[in-house]
């Protein structure tokens, strides 16, 4: 296993991370029973296995099949007799967790209330990375942040992180804990894989320069670039598995069947799956801390784990950066060519900062 500091902080995470959206639905729980219906059982033998293999976090949520999958999480830890300093826990808040106007949101109410309700289910006094898992158009950004910053001087929580933002809203949080010097959002969980590179226009860069970890949800889109689909129909299109009932996260298909087929031919070459290339190109982008994986099986498991074991050359690099490239869009063509005449040549500069800027130009073009 590989580890990288998450943010701004001097907390280590596997490179790869251990989602547990398949753990504790069952039937009734629509959405997540299609998802996944693990049971104790098997749960405990996927965290087991990926502890094994140096995987250090989990992530859950408190909707995951109505909190079942934060249960599921914490059985598995006492199970097995893990040492609480040995993983790191992280779990959301915000979705709607009751039929009140205040059992959603990220008002302090709900947050604190959240809290509570996330530790006992977890069967412990701290939650490692607490997660605001989407934007709240309506209560005041200082609420949220002055809670969460409560929970971590009480010890509850020990980072904070938020999920699914947008680059301007995050920028927003981040100037404000730092002006009133509060817990500052030390991950962004987003989605991103190589048929959905959206957040390279302008949520990459921010969290470079804030350095803000990425986890990375969705590395697979849902099973799409897995490798059990083609574009043909053979092996089931995608008409079967998850995406024959929710299409989602939205993607170019077009664009997304040239990067299956690409990977195909670089992952027989490698004698690999399909899903090990599209992990594996995931963990060379600058921005990602973590990809959060899921599993429905050990098999599952280990191919994605051993995506790490993959080292891409430069040409199949280029090659899967090609195929997978995002449309111009403004204002980012627009910088770029206007700076055109200003970026240094190659190797001009200290360190080959001519490179670098072009590299930092194209990327958010």
């Amino acid at each position: 296993m590989r580890y990288a500091l998450l943010g701004d902080t001097g907390l280590f995470v596997s490179r790869l991370s251990l989602g547990a959206l398949t753990f504790g639905a069952q039937d009734g729980d629509g959405l997540y029973q299609m998802i996944g219906n693990l049971d104790q059982p098997t749960v405990n033998r996927l965290v087991g296995h990926a502890l094994e293999r140096g995987v250090n976090l989990i992530d859950t949520a408190n909707v995951y099949a109505d909190g079942r999958s934060e249960v599921a999480v914490g059985q598995a830890l006492k199970d097995l007799g893990v040492r609480r300093s040995d993983v790191i826990v992280a779990t959301k808040f915000f979705s709607r967790t009751g039929p009140g106007p205040n059992d959603i949101g990220a008002s302090r109410a709900h947050i604190m209330a959240s809290v509570e309700a996330s530790l006992k289910r977890l069967g412990t006094d701290h939650v490692d990375l607490y997660q605001m898992h989407g934007q709240d158009p309506i209560t005041p950004e200082e609420e949220t942040l002055r809670a969460l910053d409560d929970l971590v001087a009480q010890g509850k929580v020990r980072y904070v992180g938020c999920s699914n933002w947008q680059a301007w809203k995050l920028m927003k949080a981040l100037a404000l804990s730092d002006r009133r010097g509060l817990t500052r959002f030390q991950s962004l969980q987003a989605y991103y894989s190589i048929a959905g590179r959206d957040l390279e226009r302008e949520i990459a860069p921010l969290l470079q320069d804030q350095r803000v970890g990425l986890m990375v949800w969705g590395a697979l889109a849902w099973g799409l670039l897995s490798g059990k689909y083609r574009r043909d129909g053979e092996g089931g299109g995608a008409g079967e598995g998850r995406r024959a009932q929710l299409d989602y996260p939205p993607v170019d298909r077009e664009r997304a069947w040239a990067c299956v087929d690409a990977m195909r031919e670089i992952g027989d070459a490698h004698g690999v799956s399909v899903a090990r290339v599209a992990i594996a190109w995931l963990l060379s982008r600058p921005c990602v801390s973590t990809i959060v994986i899921g599993a429905r099986n050990l098999d599952q498991l280990d191919d994605n784990l051993a995506a790490l074991e993959l080292e891409l050359g430069p040409e199949e690099l280029a090659r899967l950066d090609a195929v997978s490239a995002l449309p111009p869009e403004y204002p980012g063509w627009a910088v770029e060519l206007m700076n055109k005449t200003r970026l240094p040549q190659p190797g001009q500069g200290p360190g080959g900062l001519g490179d670098r800027l072009r590299q930092s130009a194209a990327e958010n073009g």
